[in-house]
C-alpha cells in the first residue's frame, strides 16, 4: 500500500507573555478550513511503541466556563461514537453514553 495523497492540519496558537493562550487559529485544506478562529483544542495521539496517549490541550484565556463545560461534552459524546465504530462495542458505547448524559445533566446542560 503506497501512500498517494498527504494531508495536513496545522494550528497556529499566539500566546501572552506568560505564554497563555490568547488566540488559536487552524487550518485543514481538505476539509476547506482556513484560517478558522477556534477558542479551545483537544488533540490525542497515540504512541504505539510506549503504548501511551500525547495529549495537548489548550485554551484561550477568554474562553466562556460554560462553553467549556459543553466543549467537554460534545467531545465525551463523540468519544462514545467514535470507540463504537473504532471497537464495535455496543455496550460500552452506551454506557459512555450513559455517562455522558448523566455529565450533561448534572453541568445542567440540557434544557428542560
Amino acid at each position: 500500500m503506497s501512500i498517494v495523497h498527504k494531508s495536513e492540519i496545522t494550528f497556529k496558537v499566539g500566546l501572552d507573555e506568560n505564554r497563555v493562550p490568547e488566540e488559536i487559529f487552524w487550518d485543514a485544506e481538505d476539509g476547506g478550513i482556513s484560517n478558522e478562529e477556534s477558542k479551545a483544542v483537544m488533540l490525542s495521539v497515540w504512541d504505539h511503541k510506549k503504548k501511551d496517549t500525547l495529549r495537548m490541550d489548550l485554551w484561550t484565556k477568554d474562553m466562556p466556563v460554560d462553553d467549556m463545560k459543553q466543549f467537554f461534552h460534545q467531545t465525551l459524546v463523540s468519544m462514545a461514537n467514535t470507540f463504537e465504530r473504532a471497537t464495535n462495542d455496543e455496550k460500552m458505547s452506551a454506557t459512555m453514553r450513559d455517562f455522558c448524559d448523566y455529565f450533561a445533566e448534572k453541568l445542567e446542560l440540557i434544557k428542560k
